[in-house]
């Protein structure tokens, strides 16, 4: 009998070297490419591609990805919902504790001989033919008890990821691992590339449930023992948040330093298939048609006299004149400027404004929420004016604000409002005032999006001046 195929989707990650388009509230797996879908879209598609037709998917990702997640992947054909199992974290705790606590949920309800294969959410993939014929070659060394690994062949001599040197050949499945190795200098990379012995770490596993809890429990049982803990393997919901005083307990490591590194029967895959992890807006260029010149961009852009550049722009015109070797990528909020060998050091940009404090680490001027979304039009000093959008069915938490009242005029939808005592139906051009310290509440009962602007007018727009009194399905 064939083991059930069960793949674990890790969703996570700032994906700092793409900001400002991937920031913490909205990160690389949920950022748009080129052809419009996903990161975390393609990911889940190609694990159903793999999976056992009735087999969940495990996407185990932080606990304020897990609405995003379930939009991105309510628009998958074929992705039923109670296929899609969410493991969420309350903290971040690396690979290791993420892919122990999905071990030890399909231990509980497959047993050990159930096969996980892990895929992270940033990592782009376009051969499906390669990449399936790869994993079934994986499927076959972790049948055989090995902790499999994918080894993409190189290109170039990259110092940017990590290495794994195969050791004898295990069949026509793969390799055994010789060692893993880390990022290299660029002469050592060349001759990794010049040797033919050396693959890149792809991040990307298959191994039994059994086999991996129980090389981690040898290897690692000081992981392995507090991720116990951080999940409920006989909770009757198939999706749940980890345990967070557990998770406080597991050290923060990967999967690479706490059990690939330490385990002896390991072995690597060959995948011949396309592979990127998109870490870089130089990756993302690549991902667009260049023009006679090596100039490539993505929504509005006019070069004269330019060379070389990629423009990202999805709503203001960016006009490059006489430059070359730039990347030019805009947002509402922020515009990033950058030598394009340069793309490696954004992260520092990232790290100085998380130094000032400043916002655009975090938030987008449009910051979505489990009842929907809104975006920020101004913010000004005495005053802050949004576009909310509620989805159907979905309600903003009953709440007062001690020092600013709110002005709501319905831009499409009806909204149920209360104010104080009252509660009545506000309908398109219609507005209404909500003094300050009055309680008031919005609810979308239709099942069509509702849309209004909200003006927010006094002298302070902190999170303490809001009290909530009920807070259901998320807040503003």
């Amino acid at each position: 009998m064939t083991a059930t195929m069960i793949p674990v989707i890790l969703s996570g990650g700032a994906g700092t070297r793409l900001w400002p388009v991937s920031r913490r509230s909205y990160p690389k797996p949920f950022m748009s490419l080129p052809d419009g879908e996903t990161l975390l879209e393609k990911t889940a598609k190609r694990a159903l591609a793999v999976a056992d037709a009735a087999a969940p998917i495990i996407t185990v990702t932080a606990r304020d990805y897990g609405f995003i997640t379930r939009d991105a992947y309510a628009g998958i054909a074929g992705f039923a919902p109670e296929r899609q199992v969410m493991l969420l974290e309350p903290i971040a705790r690396n690979t290791a504790p993420a892919i122990l606590a999905a071990a030890l949920w399909v231990q509980a309800r497959y047993g050990d001989d159930a096969q996980i294969l892990v895929l992270p959410a940033d990592h782009l993939i376009r051969d499906l033919d390669a990449f399936k014929e790869a994993v079934q070659r994986a499927e076959r060394l972790a049948a055989d008890g090995y902790l499999g690994t994918f080894g993409v062949v190189p290109t170039r001599p990259e110092t940017g990821y990590g290495y794994i040197e195969r050791g004898p050949a295990l069949r026509e499945s793969g390799f055994e691992v010789a060692r893993f190795v880390e990022k290299p200098d660029l002469q050592t990379a060349q001759k990794y590339l010049s040797s033919g012995g050396f693959y890149w770490n792809s991040g990307m596993f298959c191994f039994r449930a059994g086999t991996l809890l129980d090389v981690a429990n040898q290897v690692c049982p000081e992981v392995l023992a507090p991720t116990r803990g951080t999940i409920q393997t006989d909770h009757d919901a198939a999706s749940q948040v980890l345990n967070l005083d557990a998770l406080k307990q597991v050290p923060d490591i990967s999967i690479d330093y706490a059990i690939m590194e330490r385990a002896t029967h390991r072995a690597v895959v060959p995948a011949a298939f396309d592979w990127s992890d998109i870490g870089s807006w130089n990756a993302l260029a690549d991902l667009v048609d260049a023009d006679e010149v090596g100039n490539r961009r993505l929504g509005n852009a006019v070069f004269v006299g330019a060379a070389r550049n990629y423009v990202q722009s999805p709503k203001r015109v960016i006009a490059a004149v006489g430059v070359s070797d730039l990347m030019i990528i805009d947002t509402d909020d922020a515009l990033l400027v950058a030598h394009r060998e340069q793309s490696q050091s954004v992260k520092q940009v990232v790290d100085a404004l998380k130094q000032a404090k400043h916002h655009s680490t975090e938030l987008h001027t449009t910051v979505y929420r489990p009842w929907g979304s809104y975006t920020v039009l101004e913010d000004a000093d005495d005053c802050k004016v949004k576009r909310l959008v509620v989805k159907p069915g979905h309600v903003l938490s009953l709440q007062k604000h001690h020092r600013r009242s709110e002005h709501w005029t319905v831009v499409s939808g009806t909204a149920l409002v209360r104010i104080g005592d009252q509660e009545f139906d506000l309908r398109q051009n219609q507005s209404c005032y909500i003094p300050i310290d009055t309680l008031h509440r919005l609810e979308n009962r239709t099942d069509q999006d509702l849309a209004l602007i909200e003006v927010q007018c006094g002298d302070y727009f902190g999170e303490d001046d809001i009290v909530r009194l009920e807070d259901r399905y998320g807040r503003v």
